[in-house]
């Protein structure tokens, strides 16, 4: 079987190759890859290449396919797989593994597994560990998406709130409590405030911070903050670039109580140590977004940990259970995920915005792996459709769905490709 696939060969080197991949061995499955959203994670694995904790030493030799969120078809199952998968079966991927003690992770350590490809190799660690899950939506781009908002979901269920009575924690966000989401209006961001507003523990309110109008200027648009209140909460969207004193101001809008759970969605210090400020009694903050800098600090106020319980913790990554909530989430149409995708294209695209992502505007950047299609932005596609048919059905479809990536838009895509996703 040949594949196309982005592979890594060490910091920067990112190539996009055709290859013959091994016959499968009777533990692994053989998959089609149809969709994969690019992370910043795999932006920091190309920065650091050999010195990131998940890359293996020999990848100049042996190179890796990045990309690990991703969706697809099973194509061939090994016997030892043959009871519980089935060719033509739909799967999602939980990428997270840690077998063994072992960092290996699909997209990040092995030569023939990764999202960025038309076809790989799942290894029997994936299947061993349940992390190749049945995936039933309709569209394959928000199996892609499951991944990071698993990684919200976890967030969520991680953060944690003691008493004076006992030594148990209750786990998740405060019910009924304030919620702040710093640097927010980002993919990740939007995609945590999505899920907020539909968590078990129902807030009170949830204050999403960033320090760009034209962010908040979307965020607004995807997810208003009326269709908010029609849900019981408060939903707050607040340039903290142009106030006088953020925290003081902030801190009104909880009427002087502060935040139970505080999530910091980027890795800038001065934030971070906002939100410590900003902890109401027992408050939780969740130091969500991964900084590149492994000597990375902030500092805290430990008076305020004493007296007052507060806490800090962070979160990486969700488990299995988190990726089968999202899916079903988005499934049920509970959770948008497409507010996070700003951008779309095909695997042509993958190596060059991957390299280049912090300085790509916008959000997600999902990309479909069985055509070529450079990466447009959607906000792009009523101009281009002007002149290209492709991209006014596109604006159209995205037109009558917020302004955002939809399930009718991706069949668009593959008719006109001639691809069939669901055959083999």
């Amino acid at each position: 079987m040949k594949t196309k696939a982005v592979r890594m060969y060490g910091a920067d080197d990112l190539r996009l190759e055709e290859f013959e991949l091994p016959p499968i061995k009777e533990d692994e499955i053989l998959v089609k890859i149809v969709s994969d959203s690019i992370c910043m994670s795999t932006y920091k694995l190309v920065k650091q290449g050999k010195k990131h904790k998940r890359a293996p030493q020999n990848m100049d030799t042996n190179p890796v396919i990045v990309g690990h969120e991703c969706a697809g078809l099973i194509v061939e199952v090994g016997n030892k797989w043959k009871d519980q998968f089935r060719p033509g079966q739909k799967f999602s991927l939980q990428p997270a593994l840690n077998y063994k003690g072992k960092l290996d992770s699909p997209g990040y350590s092995y030569e023939f597994c990764g999202g960025a490809c038309t076809y790989c190799i799942m290894p029997n660690e994936v299947m061993e560990l349940g992390c190749l899950l049945d995936y039933n939506g309709e569209s394959f781009f928000e199996a892609s998406l499951g991944e990071p908002m698993s990684c919200i979901i976890g967030g969520f269920h991680a953060n944690y709130h003691t008493n004076k009575r006992n030594y148990d924690h209750a786990m998740g966000t405060k019910a009924d409590g304030n919620i702040l989401i710093m640097g927010g209006c980002g993919p990740m961001g939007l995609g945590a405030v999505s899920y907020g507003l539909q968590f078990e523990n129902k807030p009170k309110r949830i204050v999403v911070t960033d320090i760009s109008d034209e962010r908040i200027a979307r965020a607004k648009e995807v997810i208003t903050e009326e269709s908010a209140l029609e849900r019981g909460i408060e939903l707050r969207y607040v340039n903290t670039a142009v106030m006088a004193d953020p925290v003081s101001e902030l801190m009104a809008f909880t009427e002087g109580h502060g935040y139970d759970d505080v999530f910091v969605y980027v890795p800038v210090k001065e934030v971070a140590q906002m939100g410590d400020k900003l902890l109401a009694f027992d408050g939780c903050m969740n130091f969500f977004a991964g900084p590149s800098d492994s000597q990375f600090k902030a500092e805290i106020n430990l008076y305020n940990c004493h007296y007052t319980s507060t806490h800090i913790m962070g979160t990486t990554g969700g488990n299995t259970d988190d990726l089968v909530e999202a899916n079903q989430l988005s499934a049920d149409g509970a959770i948008e995920a497409a507010v996070m995708v700003t951008h779309v294209g095909g695997i042509d695209s993958i190596a060059e915005a991957t390299k280049n992502l912090p300085s790509i505007p916008g959000g997600k950047k999902l990309t479909y792996t069985q055509f070529d299609l450079p990466l447009t932005a959607i906000d792009d596609f009523e101009e281009l459709g002007k002149t290209n048919p492709l991209f006014k059905k596109l604006s159209e479809s995205c037109s009558a769905h917020k302004g955002l990536w939809n399930r009718e838009a991706e069949k668009i895509l593959f008719d006109h490709f001639g691809i069939n996703p669901n055959e083999l």
